[in-house]
C-alpha cells in the first residue's frame, strides 16, 4: 500500500493487477486500485477534481483530469473517509500513477492534495537488475 498525508488528509492507495481482465498478447494489461482518502483535520472538505499522471514502461505519459472521482464529489467531515475503486489500462506490463485531488472547504478555500505515487506491477514484466 502507498499513502500520503497533504493538510491531514491521508490518501492510501491499493494497486491490483487485473490478469482476468487483461490479454497481454494483445499489449493490453489492466489494474484496479482501491483509494481511501480519509479527513485527519477539523474542517469539512469537498473533493471536487481529480489529476492522474499515467506512466507506462516506456516513459509514454497519459493525463487524465476531471471532476470528482468515479461519478462523485463526496464531502468528508472531520474523521470521515470516503473508499472507491477504479481502474486504468496500459499498453506495458508495467507503469506507475501519481496525481492530486482538488478539495474545497466549506469556506470556500480551494487546495490540492497528493496521490503518492504507485506502481503498476504485472507478473508479466520481467524483473531487471541495473
Amino acid at each position: 500500500m502507498y499513502s500520503k498525508t497533504t493538510r491531514s488528509i491521508t490518501v492510501t492507495v491499493k494497486p491490483f493487477y487485473l490478469e482476468e481482465q487483461s490479454e497481454p498478447e494483445d499489449a493490453r494489461f489492466v489494474w484496479a486500485y482501491h483509494v481511501r482518502i480519509e479527513n485527519g483535520g477539523k474542517e469539512t472538505v469537498q473533493l471536487r477534481h481529480r489529476y492522474w499522471r499515467i506512466t507506462d514502461s516506456m516513459g509514454r505519459v497519459q493525463e487524465v483530469r476531471g471532476a470528482g472521482v468515479v461519478g462523485e464529489q463526496p464531502t468528508l467531515r472531520p474523521g470521515e473517509s470516503f473508499e472507491y475503486t477504479s481502474g486504468t489500462p496500459l499498453p506495458t506490463p508495467s507503469g506507475i500513477m501519481v496525481g492530486s485531488y482538488r478539495m474545497e472547504s466549506t469556506v470556500g478555500e480551494v487546495f490540492d492534495i497528493d496521490v503518492p505515487a504507485f506502481s503498476l506491477d504485472s507478473p508479466h514484466q520481467q524483473a531487471r537488475l541495473n
